[in-house]
C-alpha cells in the first residue's frame, strides 16, 4: 500500500468537492465552513505557486486534501504570512500517516516560495488528533476564539495556531 501526493487544480473542483462534501457532513463539527456554504464556493486556491491544493492518493483512491494560500493577495503588508486551510482525510485512511504525508508536501513546497515567514491555521479546539499533528510541525496555538463557530445549535471554540518559518 503506498500514498502519492500531488497538486490538484481548479479544473479537478468536481471531484474534489464531491469528496470535500463527505467530510463536511461526516465531520461537520470540524469545519468552518458547511457542505452549503461549499456548493457555491470557488475552488479554494488559485492554481498558483503561492495558492495550491495537494491530494493525497493511498492505492490509487482519494484519501486526503489540504490547501495553501498566500495571504494578503492585495495587500502587502500581509503577503509574509501564508493560510493552511481545508485540510481533510477521509475516516478509513486516518492512521496511516497520510495528514502527515501532506503537510510535509505543502511544507516542502512553502519553504521554496520567497517572502513566506510564517503558516497560519485554524482547528476547533477539541480536535486533539488534529492539534497533535500540527504541534509535531512545530505550529503552536497564539489564540483561541470562544463561540467562534455555531453550528447545528452549538458552539465550537477553534485555536489560531502559527508555524514561524524564519
Amino acid at each position: 500500500m503506498s500514498c502519492s501526493i500531488v497538486e490538484i487544480s481548479s479544473a479537478r473542483a468536481g471531484m474534489y468537492k464531491k469528496f470535500l462534501s463527505v467530510g463536511l457532513v461526516a465531520d461537520a463539527d470540524s469545519f468552518r465552513l458547511s457542505v452549503n456554504d461549499d456548493q457555491l464556493a470557488p475552488f479554494p486556491t488559485k492554481d498558483r505557486p503561492d495558492s495550491f491544493t495537494l491530494a493525497a492518493y493511498y492505492d490509487n483512491e482519494l484519501a486526503g486534501v489540504v490547501s495553501f494560500t498566500r495571504e494578503g493577495d492585495d495587500r502587502e503588508k500581509l503577503r509574509h504570512k501564508g493560510l493552511l486551510f481545508r485540510m481533510y482525510v477521509a475516516e478509513p485512511y486516518r492512521g496511516k500517516g497520510i495528514g502527515q504525508e501532506l503537510i510535509e508536501a505543502l511544507l516542502k513546497r512553502v519553504n521554496n516560495l520567497p517572502g513566506i515567514e510564517q503558516i497560519n491555521l485554524t482547528v476547533v479546539n477539541n480536535n486533539d488528533r488534529a492539534k497533535a499533528l500540527y504541534q509535531k510541525f512545530g505550529f503552536r496555538t497564539f489564540s483561541t476564539e470562544v463561540n467562534a463557530i455555531k453550528w447545528d445549535g452549538k458552539y465550537f471554540t477553534e485555536d489560531s495556531m502559527v508555524l514561524m518559518l524564519q
